[in-house]
């Protein structure tokens, strides 16, 4: 029986941890001994481990990712402190010299440069070990395995990150995995010589398991019976995600005359800053933010239109979850959208921006029948693919 281990971050409410969650959920636990090491045994998806998978004993030191520095220094980790502190205003300065929007990208490759020499390395060796969230530094340098596999769920062609520092990070790897075929492009387009141990392994999408939770009652938080055109958006409350976008694009169409309600399922760093925008538009009523929901699925189906404004993405497990429950999708022109989306097929994409998303949704609110149209054919197409799980079977060996 194979030895894997898979590390990622924790299993609080996320894209990426969802995908996480149904690909653990299908591997053959006959072959394979699934061991999961989580930075921080934290997050409202930890109940949905299944039972087979065995969780690795949390470490001191790899909990203090994503936990703040006082807290750090409350813990007598000065060590990891000290990195942090260094790491965060080296980061900032380099980002913004960069001219870069997202500030928070090179703190985070810093940080784990910084605080490597108080990361304890594991004791066990593991026939496969897999890296499934960015930054890939654990696996590549705390972990002993005969095979080493590291995860890309993000645009790389947008990241505004320092790539020869992770260069040598990749190069520690001997396949690097994508979750679609743009999504590989745009990692190419950087690292160029990774090309020949880069494949595509797109995120398993539970069919069933989405349509059982989308039942569930969410008639508090939106009403069925409200008359206006309700768009749901699902996604952290991240630059990435262009909810600021968003936000503007709504003040617009709700303007020109358009009887809308915006929903957003989500939290994030940018929270108070797209509260305060709603505020400033006077879009309280308009543009709604119901923070984070363990299933998002009843609001998606409660809905009429799914949007997906983000800036840049790898692909969006939630656009394919609004598809799996026949929402009409509109999607920004993202450089990977069109591995998502097949244009006025089963979705629609839109330019980048407040003014592609005015169009887009003017689009759908002007055409019924285009919405009836995407609506039968989401209907048509089987947004199963368990079958994925066997390409990684055969990285595994």
């Amino acid at each position: 029986m194979k030895k894997v281990l898979i590390a990622s971050f924790d299993m609080e409410v996320g894209g990426v941890e969802r995908s996480l969650i149904s690909l653990l959920e299908s591997f053959d636990y006959t072959k394979y001994n699934i061991n999961l090491m989580l930075y921080r045994h934290q997050g409202e998806f930890m109940s949905m481990l299944p039972k087979e998978v065995n969780l690795v004993k949390e470490v001191a030191e790899y909990a203090t990712f994503r936990r703040p520095i006082s807290e750090i220094v409350k813990n007598k980790q000065y060590g990891i402190a000290v990195a942090r502190i260094l790491a965060k205003y080296i980061g900032l300065i380099a980002a913004k010299a960069k001219g870069f929007k997202e500030l928070g990208l090179i703190p985070m490759q810093l940080g784990w440069k910084y605080t490597m020499p108080f990361l304890p390395k594991l004791d066990k060796e593991y026939d496969v070990a897999i890296s499934y969230l960015w930054p890939h530094y654990f696996i590549a340098d705390k972990v002993k395995g005969k095979k080493k596999i590291a995860w890309i769920h993000t645009d790389y062609s947008y990241l505004e990150i320092d790539n020869k520092m992770d260069y040598k990070m990749w190069d520690k790897f001997d396949w690097i995995v994508a979750v679609s075929e743009d999504c590989k492009r745009s990692f190419l387009s950087r690292y160029p010589q990774f090309s020949n141990k880069t494949i595509v392994v797109e995120n398993i999408t539970a069919v069933n398991f989405i349509k059982s939770m989308a039942e569930k009652d969410c008639s508090a938080e939106i009403r069925v019976d409200d008359k206006c055109t309700k768009l749901i958006t699902v996604a952290r409350l991240a630059y990435a995600k262009g909810i600021d976008d968003a936000v503007r694009a709504c003040r617009k169409l709700v303007d020109d005359g358009y009887d809308i309600r915006w929903y957003v399922v989500g939290y994030g760093s940018e929270e108070t800053a797209v509260r305060k925008l709603i505020e400033e538009l006077k879009l309280e009523d308009r543009f709604i933010i119901l923070g984070k929901k363990l299933n998002p699925y009843p609001y998606i189906r409660a809905c009429d239109i799914y949007v997906q404004p983000s800036r840049y993405e790898g692909k969006a497990v939630t656009v394919t979850e609004a598809q799996v429950l026949e929402k009409p999708v509109l999607i920004t022109r993202y450089s990977t959208a069109n591995s998502q989306v097949r244009h006025e097929y089963d979705g629609i994409i839109t330019d980048l921006g407040v003014e592609g998303l005015v169009l887009g949704v003017k689009k759908l609110l002007d055409n019924p029948e285009l919405q009836i149209r995407l609506k039968k054919n989401t209907a048509k197409v089987n947004y199963n693919n368990s079958f994925e799980i066997e390409k990684l079977y055969k990285l595994l060996g």
